[in-house]
Parts: structure tokens; C-alpha cells; sequence
């Protein structure tokens, strides 16, 4: 077994169909030699059965047997062995110049009267192979004889070892093209798998990502070629987008690093030289540098939520009650936006989804309200059959502008000057979807401002299993 386990796939695979077909064909040669035997058997024994013996035949055998069988009576020649076995067990009377056949307990048995008729193989006293049928004597004969008829087994055995050796060299045959039919089967077969072996060492070897396999047909090869294809196609998107984000994030990172370390330098000559700045202008700096590292810090955490190990899979999925988060963001809305006029009207919502994600997506939403309201403007928000719609009287967005507010560090070009990272959105676009909801943003009734919608399966009513929010 170590050395088939050794061997190549598509060698085993030869050597397993080989083996397959050999014990097929041995099983169909063995069923056709036995066959054919009993059926050359059951002719050869017809044949004996039909041999009646008269009484004149009888008598020239008794005859024989005592020598006292006159010149002129003798029997034609046939290919028959003929015997006259007695139920005493004497010596049995065989037809001149043929061998003795020996007679069997069967034999005697049918001569007693004790059995109609007994069919034997046995070998006469020249050593030939005989088959023997023995029935009673002829009526109005004697009592206590049967007769023997026999003839030689090599009717039988010669077809049959014909036949052995023709089953033999066809087996053979074909035993051997299975194998070789068998080894070019498993050669086209496993082709694919050496491409497949071939694409996954060279992806190895160079990182390329590009390489696909041809795919034809529909079997698991085929099955496979795609499966591999998709994940190269993924890989290959996943590295793009990772060299999209680190791209953009080092170019988010650029422009207040930049004034920071600007105003930091501004900062440390003053001290180094002396020359003290006004007190205003060193108090416009310093609340640069705050404005500064907050937005870093904001950055940096939002980079921090897309990076997280689970960002491409949701995590454990809670019941949790979406117009108290909706309550909660609201809460830290009205503290960034004092002089706004936040309204709201929450009906009962229950979902399944990460709380805590949740909750930051409905905070950024309400956040980008709050940043685009003029002062002293209104924000409306409605949550409605889990319809929750944020909607403020803003500047709005223009209409090419939309399709592109979703992408990761997306800004409108109105909005570069207003702090943010443009992935908030992005943010709320993958926890909606995890949830198994859907966001969208679209111009509010009337043509003014924006109107946010996030629509999440669930109920008015907590499920009985759910535990308490």
C-alpha cells in the first residue's frame, strides 16, 4: 500500500481501472468456462442417456465375459464403452477391446433396482477420463444388471481448455488496453489539474495575480477552474483595493500632517530664536494643532474600523432595538450641533445586526446632517416601518455627485475645506449591507438639502428568544 500510495495519481488511476476491468473479465471468463462446461456436460450426458442397449447386445456382452462368444457375433464399432454391471458386485462384462471403466456404488445401486439411472465421471484402466451413464437392463432380461454406457471426457475438455485459452489471451488483452486506456484517461483527465498546479506555482513564485485556466465543460475540473479563477479575481481585487486604501490614506494623511508639522516648526523657531509670536497668532496656532491632531485622530479611527479583521465578514449579530440607537445618536447630535433645530419621531424597530457598528453608522449619518446644516436649520428624523430617514436643508448634493459618495475617501469637492476623512459613509454603506439593509442618498422634497434613508429588516416587536435590550 506505501508503494501504490507512492505512486503518481494518474499511475494509481491506471493501475485502478487495470485492476477493475482484470477482475471483471476474470469474472466473466470464469462465468462463460463454467457455463460452457455444464451445458457440453448436459449435451454429452443427453447423449449417453439416449444409448438403449437391446438384448442381443446384452447377451454378446455375457458372452464376452465368459469367452464362449462365437467368431461370427461381434459388435460394431462405435465410440460407446459398454458394461454390464451386476448387482452382486461380480466383475462387470465390458465390451470387447475396450478398457474397463470401474464401477461405482451408484452403478450397483441402479442394478438392485435401488435407482432408475447414475450419472459419474470417473477414469477407465488405460487412464482415460470417462463419462459414465448407467440404467437398468433391457425388460424380459435378467434381473440384477444395469449397463454402462461411457465415453470419453475429452468432448468436453477439449472445447473447454480451447476455450480457457482463447478467454485467457482476450483477457489478457484486455486487461492490458484498459491500463493503457486507463493511463491516457487519467493523462487527459488530470491535464487540467497540472495547469491548475502549474497557475497556483507560478502565482507563488511571481505574486501575479492575473493568470486564469481556460474553462471547458461542466465537470468538477471545470468546477475547479472557476472556483480558482474567482479566488485569483478576488485576490487580485482585494490587493488592488488595499493598494487603493494605503494610497489613500497616505494622501488623506499628507495634508494635515503637513500643517501640523508646519505649525509645529513655526512653533519650535519661535523658541529657538527668541522672537516671541503674537499672542493671537500663537493662539490661532495652537488651535491649528488641535484641529489638526483631532482630524488625525478621526482618520485614523475610521481607518482603524475598515482594517478591523471582521470588515469583510459581519461579526455576532445581536437583537437590538434601532430607535433607542437612533435615541443615543441623537443625543451626541444635538451636542455638536447646539443651535440646529433636531426633530424626531422614532417608532418601535427591532433588528439583527453588530450594536455597536449600528450605532456608529447611524452617528455619522446624523454627523454629515449636522455638518451640511446652515445655522440655525432644522434636521428631521423619522424612523418608520425600519425605514430611518435623516433629512436636513443643506446645500444638497449634486446629482453626478451621488454615485460617489459611498466610496472610500470620497469628498465633494464643496466639502474639502469642512473637516472629516470621507470614509464615514463608506463606514455606514458596510454596516447597513452587513445587516442586510440598504442606504441611500437622494435630493429631499422640495429641493433643498439632503434626505438620508436606511431601510433594515425586522419587526415592531422583539422575537420571544430575543434576551432584554
Amino acid at each position: 500500500m506505501r508503494r501504490i500510495r507512492a505512486l503518481p495519481l494518474r499511475s494509481r488511476l491506471a493501475l485502478l481501472v487495470a485492476t477493475a476491468v482484470a477482475v471483471a473479465v476474470a469474472a466473466v471468463a470464469l462465468a462463460c468456462w463454467v457455463t460452457t462446461r455444464d451445458r457440453l456436460t448436459e449435451q454429452l450426458d443427453t447423449t449417453l442417456s439416449q444409448v438403449k442397449p437391446n438384448s442381443e447386445t446384452v447377451q454378446v456382452l455375457q458372452l464376452g465375459c465368459t469367452d464362449r462368444l462365437p467368431e461370427n457375433l461381434r459388435l460394431l464399432p462405435t465410440p460407446y464403452t459398454l458394461q454390464l454391471v451386476s448387482a452382486t458386485g461380480t466383475d462387470p462384462c465390458t465390451q470387447p477391446e475396450k478398457s474397463s471403466i470401474p464401477v461405482q456404488t451408484a452403478d450397483r445401486a441402479v442394478a438392485a433396482g435401488l435407482r432408475r439411472d447414475a450419472v459419474h465421471t470417473t477414469e477407465a484402466e488405460d487412464g482415460t477420463e470417462m463419462r459414465v451413464y448407467t440404467s437398468a437392463g433391457p425388460p424380459g432380461r435378467q434381473t440384477g444388471l444395469a449397463v454402462s454406457v461411457a465415453m470419453p471426457m475429452d468432448q468436453v475438455t477439449d472445447p473447454l481448455n480451447e476455450l480457457a485459452l482463447v478467454l485467457l489471451i482476450v483477457s489478457g488483452i484486455g486487461v492490458i488496453g484498459a491500463g493503457a486506456a486507463g493511463l491516457w484517461i487519467a493523462r487527459s483527465g488530470l491535464r487540467p489539474v497540472d495547469e491548475l498546479t502549474e497557475a497556483v506555482e507560478h502565482v507563488a513564485r511571481t505574486e501575479d495575480l492575473t493568470v486564469r485556466i481556460p474553462v471547458e465543460g461542466e465537470d468538477e475540473i471545470a468546477r475547479l477552474s472557476r472556483s480558482f479563477n474567482s479566488m485569483t479575481a478576488s485576490l487580485a481585487t482585494s490587493r488592488d483595493r488595499q493598494s487603493q486604501l494605503i494610497a489613500d490614506a497616505g494622501h488623506e494623511l499628507r495634508t494635515p500632517l503637513t500643517s501640523l508639522r508646519t505649525n509645529v516648526e513655526l512653533l519650535a523657531r519661535s523658541d529657538e530664536t527668541g522672537r516671541a509670536i503674537p499672542p493671537d497668532d500663537r493662539k490661532a496656532l495652537m488651535t491649528s494643532v488641535k484641529a489638526q491632531m483631532t482630524e488625525l485622530a478621526s482618520l485614523i479611527g475610521d481607518l482603524q474600523e475598515l482594517a478591523r479583521p471582521d470588515a469583510a465578514q459581519p461579526g455576532p449579530l445581536q437583537v437590538v432595538a434601532l430607535h433607542d440607537i437612533t435615541r443615543t445618536a441623537l443625543q451626541r447630535a444635538r451636542l455638536r450641533g447646539p443651535e440646529l433645530s433636531i426633530t424626531e419621531e422614532l417608532a418601535p424597530w427591532y433588528v439583527r445586526a453588530e450594536p455597536a457598528a449600528l450605532e456608529r453608522a447611524v452617528v455619522n449619518v446624523l454627523d454629515n446632517a449636522v455638518k451640511f446644516s446652515p445655522p440655525g436649520g432644522t434636521v428631521e428624523v423619522t424612523l418608520h416601518r425600519g425605514e430611518l430617514t435623516v433629512r436636513d436643508h443643506g446645500p444638497g448634493i449634486p446629482a453626478e455627485e451621488l454615485p460617489h459618495v459611498f466610496e472610500r475617501f470620497w469628498r465633494s469637492p464643496s466639502a474639502r475645506q469642512l473637516p472629516g476623512s470621507g470614509l464615514g459613509l463608506s463606514i455606514v454603506a458596510r454596516t447597513v449591507h452587513q445587516a442586510g439593509g440598504e442606504i441611500t442618498l437622494r435630493p429631499a422634497a422640495g429641493g433643498e438639502g439632503t434626505e438620508a434613508s436606511i431601510t433594515l429588516p425586522g419587526a415592531p416587536q422583539p422575537p420571544p428568544d430575543a434576551p432584554p435590550a
